[in-house]
């Protein structure tokens, strides 16, 4: 078994950046905002209350519950960490909400201010845990009679800095 002091040594200094290693953590923001704009973009009406099961998470809850990762993950990075678990508003300032954190820990990210955390930590906490709700985002649309086009995400025009629901056109999906 591996010693955990070595292994997680470079997880742990904060600060530490080694080149290209904020610039990925962008793009993965920004892949978090491709994935999850093609599953709120025209959402039926009934989207916002559906369910996989009564005691699951709506699809509302979840993209609350992102907006408050997202949050979470500009404070790591701020070095001012705090996790708060908002009060639900409707889906539309969900939405807005969403945007609003993806756009805020972007420009952080962007910014020459040092990181508090590393990108590592930031990666595998709060942007994680963001893209398993994309997924579960994607397959609540399948359940609310609105399923979505596969798409090859390998060749998707992801962009650093784009963080709004207004994204690229799909290149590859499937069935078409």
């Amino acid at each position: 078994m591996p010693e955990r002091a070595a292994a997680s040594s470079s997880f742990s200094t904060p600060g530490a950046s080694p080149d290209g290693s904020r610039a990925f953590l962008r793009h993965t923001v920004a892949t978090l905002a491709y994935r999850a704009a093609k599953a709120i973009r025209h959402a039926p009406p009934t989207y916002a209350e559906v369910r996989a099961a009564p005691t699951s998470r709506s699809a509302r809850e979840i993209l609350s519950h992102m907006a408050d990762l997202l949050d979470w993950a500009l404070s790591q990075a701020r070095g001012e960490e705090r996790f708060e678990t908002t009060t639900l508003r409707s889906w539309t300032d969900e939405v807005d909400r969403f945007v609003v954190a993806m756009r805020a820990f972007d420009q952080f990210l962007a910014s020459e201010a040092p990181l508090a955390r590393t990108p590592e930590v930031l990666f595998q906490g709060a942007i994680a845990d963001a893209l398993t709700h994309a997924g579960q985002l994607a397959l609540l649309r399948r359940l609310a009679d609105a399923p979505l086009r596969g798409e090859n995400f390998a060749l998707a025009e992801i962009v650093p800095g784009r963080t709004s629901l207004e994204q690229a056109a799909p290149r590859a999906e499937f069935g078409r």
